[in-house]
């Protein structure tokens, strides 16, 4: 009878023991599954995310995220001239996430060698060769989640460099929907700089200015309305792929800001949503108004309202 009142007791154990696990391996699962990240819609967060330039963003990067039905591509976020990317996506990393895409970000354009601060400078590298490092991430990323295709977001340069991987390095069948933020479709004058390149190629000064401006940024050049780069790239749309070109009017690297105004792409201009936004080129990157876009272009079966609330330049 002890041995048996006995056994019973250990099976009793033994199944309240098996019931609590299961019940704590349930209550980890949820918690994962309702694991959100805060989404700060100011730009201040970037400045705080360069004193960690490396650090991934909150939300990117998880090499064990497999895309779910609803959102079955992986995204994958371009920063732009001057950027890394934990100065970058503060906000739409965590949002994205959040929404329930497996987020990957990269960081590109740093030349090798380049010790602090330049090593926290990307962008700035040839054109051509960031396109070629794009193209070996996003290998990495369709292979790691068994993806067919990628959606990107990028911003400034990350909108113009991505369009050469389709272009000239086999993208296009890899890339659905192409999602620009402040983008220059046709290169940008900003400070009227590439008047001032223009006007010195004339005078015979052009290895002048580009023996200044190389050293520093290869790419610069490349990004100016007239460069041999946008000769080279054509019609910047490619057949096959979804772009949405979101824009501001008051981008003070965008020169004119309507250069982000392409035929063949869905145009957004922020202000015409919402008068109240004045995000210039930098406070896009932290923007509701401009957030709900890019949500709304990346699941356009889903479309929710965009709000409309003051923004403010350099702060969002």
């Amino acid at each position: 009878m002890r041995t048996t009142r006995s056994s019973s007791i250990s099976r009793a154990l033994a199944m309240v023991a098996t019931i609590c696990a299961l019940s704590t391996s349930e209550m980890s699962t949820a918690a994962a599954d309702t694991i959100r990240y805060p989404v700060p819609y100011t730009f201040a967060a970037n400045v705080l995310g360069a004193a960690q330039p490396y650090t991934d963003p909150p939300g990117s990067n998880d090499w064990n995220c497999h895309p779910s039905a609803s959102h079955p591509r992986p995204l994958v976020l371009v920063h732009g001239f001057a950027s890394v990317i934990n100065d970058a996506w503060q906000t739409y990393s965590p949002l994205l996430a959040d929404e329930g895409y497996c987020v990957f970000a990269l960081n590109y354009g740093v030349p090798d060698g380049a010790s602090f601060p330049l090593d926290q400078i990307g962008g700035r590298t040839p054109l051509e060769d960031s396109a070629a490092h794009l193209a070996a991430f996003i290998d990495r990323v369709l292979a790691t989640t068994s993806a067919a295709k990628v959606d990107i977001v990028g911003h400034s340069e990350g909108t113009q460099m991505p369009d050469y991987y389709l272009k000239h390095l086999g993208g296009a069948a890899k890339v659905d929907k192409y999602v620009a933020l402040a983008p220059f479709w046709h290169g940008t004058n900003a400070a009227g700089l590439a008047t001032a390149t223009r006007l010195a190629a004339r005078f015979g000064y052009a290895p002048v200015v580009d023996g200044a401006l190389d050293p520093v940024c290869t790419a610069c050049r490349g990004l100016l309305t007239g460069s041999d780069y946008y000769a080279a790239l054509g019609d910047p749309v490619v057949a096959g792929v979804s772009y949405t070109s979101i824009i501001t009017r008051y981008d003070e690297l965008a020169v004119p800001y309507t250069s982000g105004i392409e035929p063949g792409m869905h145009n957004i201009t922020l202000q015409d949503q919402c008068p109240l936004d004045h995000a210039e080129h930098f406070a896009i990157l932290s923007d509701p108004v401009a957030a709900a876009d890019v949500l709304n272009a990346l699941d356009p079966e889903h479309p929710r309202p965009v709000p409309c609330v003051p923004v403010a330049p350099f702060l969002s």
